[in-house]
């Protein structure tokens, strides 16, 4: 026997173990009791606040289970879409290549390989936290039935006046040349200059003031 315990090869196995059994499948007789895993995005790996959470929701969910309850935690990821372009836009732009030098074929195929790694590992280290979720009712938020299930939600909510389109501020990346999120962005305080630009007023007329002109800074 050891002297000290060693937990990747021992909680792997067991975990393997449950797995290939089906424990984490809905199997009890009583109130369905479920939780969607707040889908983490493809863009990464894991960080504390997934661990805090899955912490939680496991626990609840084997609380439930341990009830009787009819217990499903169904795992996923999610696309992140423009974290996700971007990130693949950096690797091959690395690579000495654009999205356009690609062509949207070639991009996309880029990204869904990005997507199957990214999100390969990630759920290799749900598996690790130990979260007792049913891996064969995994999903992805571009599958079929989800990516339809948002666009119904999308025009539910702007039939009922809820949602609208405008026109807002966004970070462009020039270099990308596409919009990227509030994360990506890093904000630096630089001293500038502010420029006041006199514009002179149609035949001669005058403002209020007197003026012949206006300015604009």
């Amino acid at each position: 026997m050891d002297k000290t315990y060693q937990p990747h090869a021992i909680e792997t196995s067991w975990y393997q173990t449950w797995e290939r059994q089906g424990y984490f499948a809905p199997q009890g007789s009583g109130e369905p009791y479920t939780i969607m895993i707040p889908p983490p995005n493809v863009t990464g790996s894991l960080h504390m606040g997934h661990g805090f959470n899955n912490a939680i929701m496991d626990a609840l969910i084997r609380f439930r289970r341990m009830q009787g309850r009819n217990t499903l935690w169904q795992p996923g990821t999610d696309h992140a879409g423009i974290a996700t372009q971007m990130l693949v836009e950096r690797r091959i732009g690395a690579e000495g290549l654009s999205r356009h030098d690609l062509g949207r074929e070639k991009f996309l195929e880029k990204v869904w390989e990005w997507k199957n790694e990214s999100g390969g590992n990630i759920s290799r280290q749900i598996r690790r936290l130990g979260s007792s979720v049913d891996w064969s009712r995994e999903r992805f938020t571009m599958d079929d039935g989800l990516s339809e299930a948002v666009k119904e939600a999308f025009v539910r909510l702007h039939e009922d006046g809820l949602i609208y389109r405008g026109k807002r501020l966004v970070n462009w990346d020039t270099k990308l040349h596409t919009a990227i999120s509030d994360l990506e962005v890093e904000s630096h305080d630089e001293k500038g200059h502010l420029w006041h630009l006199r514009y002179p007023l149609a035949d001669g007329a005058r403002t209020a003031e007197g003026m012949g002109h206006l300015v604009v800074a």
